[in-house]
Formats: C-alpha cells, structure tokens, sequence
C-alpha cells in the first residue's frame, strides 16, 4: 500500500576526524591498517548479486609498497561484461517498481554502516590501495561517499516533489521514471566516493548500472560493494566488473539497451566514447545520457595586492595533497613581480618540510604516485626541464625514486614562458608550475589564464582588492567550473560546492546536486481529465 508521502530532512555533512595522536579513530584506523596488511584478499567480480572468479588473476600492490601483495583480483572478459548487462536488464522491471521510500532506505542505511562498521576498512583500503594519507582518505572515502549517498536522496526527494499545475477539471503529474535500458559507470583511481557515487546516484534514479572501475581502485571498490549488499542492495541492480575499458565499450555501447554513460577519468577516453556512441546512435532504443567529468589544468592566480601567507598554503596543499592526483589540484600558479620573491622563499621551504613515505606513518604528508605508467610520465616532464633552453627552472623537487614505490618528491618549477608544456598539459602529479608577471599587467596576464588550458575544471585567485576581485571573478567567468576567492582551487564539498568543469573538462552535469540527477530520470507528464468533453464542438462554432 503506497499511500503516504514520505520526507528525508536535508542532511548535514558528515564530520571530518582528525586523526590526531591519542585519538580513537587514530587507533581503530591503524588497527585496520594492520589487519588489511595482513591478508591476501581474493576480489570477485558481483554480477547478478554473485560473486564470480577466473583464472585470470591480477596483483594488487599498495603504489608506496611494491614489493607487499595485497591480493589479486578476477579479471574479466567480453562473457562478464555481457552476463553483467543481461543482470542488469533482468533486475530493472522490479527495481525501477521499486516505491522510492525503500530505495531510499537502502542508500541510508548503505551511508550509515560506512560511517560508523565500515569506516576504518573503508579508509585503510584507500590508503593502501591508492596510497592517501589518512587525512585524505577520510575527506574521501569516508566524509564524501556519505555526503553524496545522504545528499542525493534528500536532492532526488526534491525532484520527486516539483509537480506541474492543475487547473480547475484537471490532475496534470510528473512522472520521474529510470532511462530504458541499462547505465554503464566509469570510475577513477584517485577518489574513492567518485567510484562510490557514479553508480549509485544512477541506480538511486532507478537505473540498473554496470560499473567498471579503475583497476587500480578496485581494492576499495570491492569494499563498497560489499557495504552496498549488505545494505539490501538487490542482485543486478549494480554489476561490478573488471573487464578492459576497450572491451566494455565494444560491448556496452554496441547494445540496443545502452542508456547512458557515467564518466569520471581522461579527456581522449570520454572524446572516444562519444564519438562510438554518436557512431552506434541508429542501434539504441533511446537516445543515451553521455556524462562525464574528464580533467583540468587548474589555476591560480595571484593579484598584486594578495596575502603571501595565504597564497602559500594554497599552493602547498592545492598543488602537493594527495600527490596532485586530484582533478582540481593546483597546477599552474600566475605569481605578481611584486610577491615572487616571499612566495618563492615561503613556498619553497614549506614544500621542503613535507614528508614523504609509507601511509602507515601518519607523519608522512606525500605518498606515492598511483602506478609505474604514472611515474614514467611525470619523470619525463620533471627530467625535459634541463633541456628546456633555460625557459624553466627546478626551484624545488625533482627527484624521482622507484625503489619501493612511485615515489616523486612534490616539485616546483619556475618558467619565464606562459606557454611552457608544463603550463599547458595535465601532467595529474605533484608537479606545480610558476609563471611570474609583471605586475602592471595583471590585467593583461588574465587573458593569458583563460586561454592556455583547454580545460575549465577549477581555478583560483587571490586579492585583497574587491574591484580586482570582481573584474578577476568576471573575466574568468568560463575558465572555471569551480571558483574559488582567497581560497585553494580543491577540496569541493557535496552539498556546498557541486562540482564539475565545461570545456575539455566535461559535461559540467555537477556532482552533488539536483542537476547530476536529473541526467538519470527520465520525465513522464501525466494528464487525467477528470470529466472529459463529449462534443468537439467549441463555443465559438455557435451562430450569432
């Protein structure tokens, strides 16, 4: 009996633990750490609420301790990918029929067992599996996953209740009904609550999704998927696969179900994935959603009148959390004539105090890159500086060290050229570079920002001048789809800052919000008469 209307109350974010020395949640999550460390998982595959091997394993290996095994898991081929799409299709009638009150109660209650039974095994996955400290696993695979699952109810709620007029003989209703046919999920590495929420937030609408994670977070991935069954997750509604990414788009977007994609990762993927779904569009039964968040070569700039303090520990953490591998990390840094010296000294000596090593020592502020493809690629732009033709300049960093792990010190270099590569390429590392201007040309350097990049992911600037401030936050206007004043360009709370960039940097669709949802609902208006005409005939046919 469906004859009530239920209301979820606007949730408050999920408070951050510090991790301080004597705290609780210190020792609990060092416990985890420890008990992690000690076991070889062997991760199964989940399609059709079942747990599927092969004999195709593969290592997992924490990127700051390469020679620890963490375990293995199946990978998958073309057979898993199409078992996982018949899963999905097989468990959409009854899911999409699903009363919202109960989907709803399973992503809650899904919120629920991660901040509190799961939280530490959670945290000590991400920190083992993608390296992160344990600051930065908290904000991420903690705080933010429960943000998104606990936000995007109360968001969906919302959308649930914007219903048409109804004038007088007349019920006019809006329908929030699943696409047809089935959501493929693309996930990243470096933000466990991004692999969290792009299938969740599908299947919250009533979708039926196929998830393929990154293979290198997989480790905490898997630990999801098993807070999401034991939250009452019904089997299909989300297949958890580890077949290659060319496979499952040879096989996801070949499908006449095919309903839509939700991406998080590199721009040429997201570029090729559109280009074979606008080649494959004669097959589908509808037109799919094509979603995506893709990268960024994220700004800050540094007016003249700016709080060399401030602009330095934005640098220090937008630039070097995380080892840079956040889209939105700090990358290239527009510095005044007048500031470059303070900045220089200050900066560098702050960056100079980072320690770098192992997640398990709580000291360590780096850890390791994600992978060796990542190492070599940063190596090489770290390693082009010396023959750059004295157009750049190591001020601090540069060292690169693969004996236990990808490791890279976070690096600064300095270029006298706007157009330096390392101003222009996305580089995802903790690689920072400075262009110094003249501070008479501010104005001018402005125009330089929004031009270099491709990318409007996010940006930053600094003044203590409102005029400079406005005309800063205006000229920018499409540089950035997260902007921020006196502040770091990262660090984007659900609830608070939705995120997501235009440009090369995607579809600006704003996880953690109403408008991310909206992309999985497909709207049905509905209008009942409730005593219908029984003559054509209008009024205005009548003879004088």
């Amino acid at each position: 009996m469906h004859n009530a209307y239920f209301q979820f109350a606007e949730p408050k974010n999920e408070p951050v633990l510090n991790y301080a020395p004597g705290s609780p949640e210190r020792a609990s999550l060092q416990a985890a750490l420890a008990e992690m460390k000690a076991q070889k998982r062997d991760i199964p595959m989940y399609i059709g609420g079942k747990e599927v091997r092969t004999k195709d394993k593969k290592e997992i290996r924490p990127p700051h301790e390469t020679a620890h095994l963490l375990g293995q898991f199946s990978a998958g081929d073309k057979t898993h990918v199409k078992k996982a799409i018949d899963a999905a299709l097989n468990a959409r009638e009854d899911w999409a029929n699903m009363p919202w009150e109960h989907r709803a109660g399973i992503f809650l209650k899904a919120a629920d067992l991660l901040a509190n039974k799961y939280r530490w095994k959670m945290n000590a996955a991400t920190m083992l599996g993608q390296s992160k400290n344990a600051y930065q696993a908290e904000i991420d695979s903690a705080c933010e996953l429960i943000d998104f699952l606990r936000f995007n109810v109360y968001y969906l709620t919302e959308i649930y209740k914007q219903q048409p007029l109804s004038p007088a003989g007349v019920h006019n209703r809006m329908e929030y009904r699943p696409l047809e046919g089935f959501v493929l999920a693309v996930t990243p590495f470096n933000f466990t609550a991004i692999g969290g929420n792009l299938p969740t937030s599908a299947a919250m609408c009533g979708n039926v999704v196929v998830w393929k994670p990154a293979n290198t977070q997989i480790y905490s991935a898997s630990v999801f998927m098993d807070i999401l069954i034991e939250a009452g997750l019904p089997a299909g509604v989300i297949n958890l696969v580890y077949a290659p990414g060319p496979v499952m788009g040879e096989m996801c977007f070949a499908h006449a179900d095919f309903a839509g994609v939700h991406f998080t990762g590199s721009t040429g993927v997201f570029q090729d994935m559109w280009k074979t779904i606008g080649n494959n569009i004669a097959k589908y039964k509808t037109y799919p959603r094509i979603v995506g968040e893709t990268g960024g070569k994220d700004f800050v700039f540094v007016h003249p009148n700016s709080d060399v303090k401030a602009v330095v520990a934005a640098l220090a953490r937008g630039a070097f959390e995380y080892q840079g591998q956040k889209c939105s990390a700090a990358s290239r840094a527009y510095l005044p004539s007048n500031l470059i010296e303070d900045v220089r000294e200050q900066l560098v000596k702050e960056v100079q105090s980072m320690k770098m090593g192992v997640v398990d020592d709580f000291t360590n502020f780096i850890n390791a890159v994600i992978d060796e493809k990542s190492f070599n690629s940063l190596k090489k732009y770290i390693d082009g500086v010396a023959s750059s033709k004295g157009k750049a300049t190591i001020i601090c960093g540069g060292v690169c060290d693969k004996k236990k792990g990808w490791f890279i010190e976070p690096t600064i270099i300095e270029t006298t050229d706007p157009k330096y590569v390392t101003m222009c390429e996305e580089l995802f590392g903790p690689v920072l570079t400075i262009y110094v201007y003249d501070e008479e040309k501010w104005e001018e350097t402005l125009e330089v920002v929004d031009r270099t990049s491709p990318y409007a992911l996010t940006g930053a600037i600094f003044s203590n001048d409102r005029y400079a401030i406005e005309l800063m936050t205006r000229k920018l206007v499409n540089a950035a789809g997260n902007f921020y004043i006196n502040d770091k360009p990262t660090g984007a709370v659900v609830g608070q800052q939705p995120f997501g960039g235009a440009r090369a940097s995607g579809t600006n669709d704003k996880a953690g919000s109403q408008l991310n949802l909206y992309r999985w609902l497909s709207a049905r208006t509905v209008k009942e008469t409730l005593v219908p005409p029984t003559d054509y005939r209008y009024s205005f046919l009548q003879e004088d």
